[in-house]
């Protein structure tokens, strides 16, 4: 998607979030029951009889769901608007050897994507490698004559590059840098960030333009990880919109999953359906039919017993339980996810909407001060869901 795509699809996008914000905002983990159930009551009740296996077979393709109405209209309109072409790519000259050591498979399968992406006029001299852990994505892109600064907040990581990259015998700096602090970018270089989070990849690209980088690419990731309590929009565009977002709403395109295992996914279940069954004990200890916010528990205690878990995060919450069923108590969580998970079926029709709206706002603010900007993806969403890139590039 060129420049002048970007602000029609932008405005496209955001007259159908806008519309139906009542479908995406609404989280069933914590609505017994959603706005918008009472418009739409068959689709409601088609979706609260599958079961929790119904859910996951079509989690990651929701537009796929034979439901009642509005569903099937609203999928086509998503995939319409958010429907990009793949970015050109040209192949990476040959990796040195062993450069792919340390690097986890799909990792490095994304790194390779990324690189062969980066399609700018004028060959960079000094890649700067944000956020970048040991500096895999930068040692891949380096090229004989050019030069690789990473910068990373993690002094073990840092370490571990620096020893990697002498290992290889290239002009590596590896600097010790909050990025969120001033200074870490100059006018010669060429940022690149994969997967940064939130906040981070903002400030990039803040930066970037303020210092004048004339190139710069990011695969933005973790839109919630930010430090406000709602978003701030980058572009015009996106201040002169009347979509206001909570950091709960910026997680909603990180609520697919294509990476996770098997057990993975049976410790997510597990966490999902007992916070459930507590919040229904909860609710009926307080009389209050509210949701209550509970901590993140360490994953140690889902090996309780469920009765234990539920008494121990009572006593978290300063509630006194008595006698309960908790075996129906822990039947009932299960039952409730199942719905939870077909219900989230319409969120997920707008994840890759919202998650395209914050990814063009980031593009138009770029547009805005003189970049040319390219937006696609880099690679399939079976590598990673977060496959979308922003190219740009200024004399």
């Amino acid at each position: 998607m060129l420049a002048r795509d970007v602000e029609a699809r932008f405005q496209a996008l955001d007259a159908f979030l806008i519309e139906h914000q009542g479908l995406w905002k609404p989280r069933p983990f914590t609505h017994l029951h959603l706005p918008w159930e009472a418009q739409h009551p068959e689709l409601a009740q088609w979706l609260r009889q599958r079961s929790l296996a119904d859910a996951d077979s079509i989690h990651n393709h929701p537009h796929h769901l034979p439901a009642p109405a509005p569903f099937p209209q609203l999928a086509v309109q998503a995939c319409q608007l958010s429907a990009v072409d793949k970015l050109p790519t040209q192949p990476l000259a040959a990796a040195r050897h062993r450069l792919n050591v340390d690097v986890p498979g799909r990792k490095w399968q994304q790194i390779e994507a990324f690189g062969a992406a980066l399609q700018f006029a004028h060959r960079p001299k000094h890649w700067l490698d944000w956020c970048a852990g040991k500096g895999h994505l930068g040692r891949r892109l380096l090229q004989t004559g050019q030069r690789l600064t990473c910068l990373e907040y993690d002094p073990a990581l840092i370490a571990a590059g620096q020893r990697l990259s002498d290992h290889h015998g290239l002009p590596v700096t590896h600097r010790l840098q909050n990025v969120m602090d001033d200074g870490p970018l100059s006018a010669e270089h060429t940022p690149v960030a994969l997967h940064a989070c939130g906040d981070l990849h903002v400030r990039l690209l803040q930066l970037a333009n303020s210092v004048g980088c004339k190139q710069l690419a990011v695969a933005p990731c973790c839109y919630n990880r930010i430090s406000a309590d709602t978003y701030q929009p980058l572009s015009i565009a996106g201040r002169a919109s009347l979509l206001r977002l909570s950091v709960d709403d910026l997680g909603l395109p990180l609520s697919e999953t294509v990476t996770a295992g098997n057990r993975v996914r049976l410790q997510r279940d597990t966490s999902m359906a007992r916070r459930l069954g507590f919040d229904h004990l909860q609710r009926q200890l307080r009389g209050c039919d509210e949701y209550l916010p509970t901590p993140s528990l360490p994953a140690a205690w889902l090996d309780k017993p469920f009765a234990d878990y539920c008494l121990a995060l009572a006593n978290l919450k300063g509630l006194s339980t008595g006698e309960q069923d908790w075996v129906a108590l822990e039947a009932y969580g299960w039952r409730r996810l199942a719905e939870v998970r077909n219900l989230e079926l319409v969120r997920g029709l707008f994840r890759r909407p919202l998650e395209l709206w914050l990814v063009l706002d980031r593009a138009l603010f770029l547009a805005e001060n003189g970049y040319r900007v390219e937006v696609g993806s880099f690679c399939e969403a079976a590598l990673t869901p977060r496959n979308l890139m922003v190219l740009a590039e200024r004399d």
